[in-house]
């Protein structure tokens, strides 16, 4: 079975920067697409990043572009998510997801969701 657990979240202010974390479990954990989603308030969910653990290839959504990287340590199991000059539209829930193939995440539909984490950030 494939666990997905997310950490890192809470309350920050405008312009401050965070990093989520996602702990991995799974059978065949090395070649799964790893990847970031998000869903704010009213609003559908939305693709934020995504990256590949065997070729280590990422690929960001337009949601917060140029202010977000994705990275792994695969001796944790785990992805981040960093994101820098935070705005009160990046507020949502936070979803970490896999899949065994990139269709999955490219389609919107990934094999497997993490709980989700708020990220709130004010004024």
């Amino acid at each position: 079975q494939v666990r997905l657990v997310e950490s890192g979240g809470g309350l920050v202010q405008t312009g401050n920067s965070l990093t989520l974390s996602c702990s991995a479990s799974g059978p065949t954990f090395s070649t799964y697409v790893l990847a970031w989603f998000r869903q704010a308030p009213g609003k559908e969910r939305e693709f934020v990043a995504a990256l590949s653990t065997e070729t280590n290839s990422e690929h960001y959504g337009n949601s917060a572009k140029g202010r977000i990287t994705i990275s792994r340590d695969n001796a944790k199991n785990t992805v981040y998510l960093q994101i820098n000059s935070l705005k009160p539209e990046d507020t949502a829930v936070y979803y970490c997801a896999s899949d065994s193939h990139w269709a999955g995440i490219g389609g919107g539909r990934p094999a497997y969701w993490g709980q989700g984490i708020q990220v709130t950030v004010s004024s």
